[in-house]
């Protein structure tokens, strides 16, 4: 995965970004880190084209994230489980398969099956979100961002609103992932996961980038911003 950042800036009623700059080359899974915020999530939103930034240029894989491509071309997985409610986990991969990918009824329900199963939840498809747990109602919704069989999977501190049990249900679920073929681009509070799944980190304060570079830079920090961060979440 190759992603390029050009003098962005993003602004709501504050500014929240400030003049980010990055170009990356042959990365696989990126995460992004800070304390709540600094700006990551909007960074994740940009790159996912989700939003358009104040300023600047955002590319991802050679293509302008604002282009329709590039967003078909991703799944989204947010910090709520986002399913229907009067869906079963089933019908809420295969709606979106053949509502917005023409795919038939019947390879629909054969896609669903296996992007379930691979999510430990092939006895879970029937239920409706109500009826299961929160940690397997998220990775339902990890299991119908995989079923559009995209480039790059968007994960938006999946775990924010889990317990630890449920937590580390879904990051295992997501670390089985990690063979699949497919780019990440997340955000996470959890270091250990962080340490584990990324092959690139971004550290970010106050809308901007501080430090990145490979998960080694979590042992050893040059800015006292994140010397500081890490000091409070070890």
């Amino acid at each position: 995965m190759n992603l390029s950042i050009k003098n962005v800036s993003h602004t709501y009623d504050i500014e929240v970004i400030n003049d980010l700059n990055i170009d990356l080359q042959n990365y696989h899974s990126i995460a992004m880190i800070g304390v709540s915020g600094s700006g990551k999530s909007t960074l994740l939103r940009l790159l996912a084209g989700l939003e358009t930034p104040t300023e600047g240029t955002l590319t991802v894989n050679g293509r302008d994230v604002s282009l329709s491509d590039h967003r078909r071309s991703i799944g989204m997985v947010f910090q709520t489980h986002s399913l229907f409610p009067h869906l079963t986990l089933k019908e809420n991969i295969t709606l979106v398969l053949e509502k917005t990918r023409g795919i038939a009824q019947e390879k629909a329900s054969a896609i669903a099956d296996e992007n379930l199963d691979r999510l430990s939840l092939a006895d879970q498809g029937h239920k409706l979100p109500q009826n299961v747990s929160g940690g397997q109602a998220q990775r339902a919704s990890i299991a119908r961002a995989l079923s559009i069989d995209p480039e790059i999977i968007f994960l938006d501190e999946p775990t924010a609103s889990l317990d630890p049990i449920l937590t580390d249900e879904v990051l295992s679920g997501i670390e089985k992932l990690k063979t699949s073929g497919k780019d990440f681009i997340f955000v996470s509070h959890v270091l250990s996961f962080v340490r584990d799944f990324a092959d690139y980190v971004i550290y970010m304060d106050k809308g901007k980038i501080v430090e990145h570079g490979t998960p080694d830079i979590l042992d050893a920090p040059k800015s006292s911003s994140l010397k500081n961060f890490m000091s409070k979440v070890r």
